[in-house]
C-alpha cells in the first residue's frame, strides 16, 4: 500500500468510526484533492486487499477485521488522555483493599470507555509473603494468608486434634521462614522432604494449609467484569445479543483471552473476526498486564465494539493498568 492508499484507508475507517455509516468515493474526494473516480479506483484495490467492503449494493464501504488491524497498526495516532487527579484514583484504588480496587479499575474502564471493563484479577494466594496459624476451638483453626500485594484471606482448617498455642506458633514460623514468597503449588513440592523432620501432627497440619492455599476458586472471583449493559448496541440482531451474553456468561473465553494476553507486553488489541480468541465479529477487546512490584498478577481491558475510538480507548486501558500496578505496589 502506498501514502495514499493508507490516507484514505485511515480517513474511511475514522469516518466509519464517527457515525457509523458506509463511506462512498463521495465524502472522500471531499477530504482529498482527488477525482471520485481516482478514489474509486483505490477503494477498489483496498476491497481486493480485504481491508474493505461493500455491505449491500450502495456504494458506501465499511473496515473489515484485517481493515481495523492494518489501521490499529500501522495507521493509528494514539492521544493523550488524562485520567483523574491523584487524590481521587487514591480513593477509588486504595492500595490498603486490592479486592477493592481491582473491582474499581473495571468500574473505571467501563465509565471511561462507555463500553465493558475487564479485570481477571490474581488467583487467590497464588503466593503468600506470610501465614499463620490461629486457635479457634478444639480441631478449628484459622488459617490466615497475607499475599505479596497486602490482601488478607481467611481459611479455616479442620484438623485431626487440638494444637497448642505454641505449636501453632512453631508451624507458623516455620512455614514462613522456608516457604515465604514462594507458591503454594511449589510449596506441595517440596513439602514432603522438609517437613520429614517434624513430627506427623504438625506436617498434617501444614499439609492442610498447602490444600487450603491451593483450592481452585470460581472463575467468578477472579474475573470481573462491568458494564457489559454497555454493549446492548453492538448486537444488531437476537442471535449475537445471545452471543454476546453467552461469552459474559460463560467466561471461559475471556479468561483464555486475558490469560494468554497477560504473557505479553504493553496494550493488546484483539479483533473479532481477525483474531481466533475473540468469539465474536463486530467486537474487539484491548487489554494491558498490570503487577505488584513489576511482577505481572492480572490482566485488564474494554471489550466494545470494533467499531470504537481506539486513539482514545487505547491510553485508557494503558493508563488503568499502570494506576491498578501502582495501587497494588503501594505507589500511588
Amino acid at each position: 500500500m502506498d501514502d495514499r492508499a493508507n490516507a484514505l484507508l485511515k480517513a474511511l475507517i475514522e469516518r466509519y468510526i464517527a457515525d457509523g455509516q458506509p463511506v462512498g468515493s463521495r465524502t472522500l474526494s471531499k477530504m482529498f484533492d482527488l477525482s471520485p473516480a481516482t478514489i474509486r479506483n483505490v477503494m477498489a484495490d483496498l476491497e481486493d486487499l480485504g481491508l474493505i467492503h461493500s455491505p449491500h449494493t450502495s456504494a458506501g464501504r465499511v473496515p473489515t477485521p484485517r481493515g481495523y488491524r492494518v489501521f490499529v497498526d500501522r495507521l493509528l495516532a494514539v492521544q493523550r488522555f488524562e485520567v483523574m487527579p491523584p487524590r481521587q484514583i487514591r480513593e477509588m484504588l486504595p492500595a490498603s483493599e486490592p479486592g477493592r480496587a481491582v473491582t474499581a479499575a473495571a468500574t473505571l474502564l467501563s465509565n471511561l470507555s462507555q463500553f465493558a471493563g475487564v479485570v481477571l484479577a490474581p488467583k487467590r494466594a497464588q503466593v503468600f509473603r506470610q501465614i499463620e496459624f490461629i486457635r479457634l476451638s478444639d480441631k478449628r483453626v484459622l488459617l490466615i494468608i497475607v499475599t505479596p500485594d497486602g490482601d488478607v484471606q481467611n481459611r479455616i482448617l479442620f484438623v485431626p486434634r487440638n494444637y497448642t498455642e505454641q505449636e501453632l506458633l512453631d508451624a507458623g514460623s516455620f512455614f514462613n521462614q522456608h516457604f515465604a514468597g514462594m507458591a503454594f503449588d511449589r510449596v506441595r513440592e517440596a513439602i514432603t522432604q522438609d517437613l520429614s523432620s517434624l513430627q506427623a501432627d504438625i506436617s498434617r497440619l501444614m499439609q492442610a494449609a498447602v490444600d487450603a492455599g491451593t483450592a481452585d476458586d470460581d472463575d467468578d472471583e477472579t474475573l470481573v467484569i462491568y458494564g457489559e449493559s454497555k454493549l446492548l448496541d453492538i448486537a444488531s440482531d437476537l442471535d449475537r445479543l445471545r452471543r454476546m451474553f453467552s461469552m459474559f456468561e460463560k467466561k471461559t473465553e475471556l479468561l483464555q483471552l486475558l490469560d494468554v494476553s497477560s504473557r505479553g507486553t504493553g496494550v493488546q488489541i484483539y479483533i473479532g473476526g481477525d483474531s481466533r480468541l475473540v468469539p465474536l465479529e463486530d467486537v474487539s477487546i484491548i487489554t494491558a498486564p498490570y503487577g505488584v512490584d513489576g511482577k505481572v498478577v492480572g490482566t485488564l481491558g474494554v471489550i466494545g465494539p470494533s467499531r470504537m475510538a481506539y486513539e482514545r480507548v487505547i491510553p485508557i486501558v494503558d493508563i488503568t493498568a499502570r494506576l491498578l500496578s501502582n495501587a497494588l505496589s503501594h505507589n500511588v
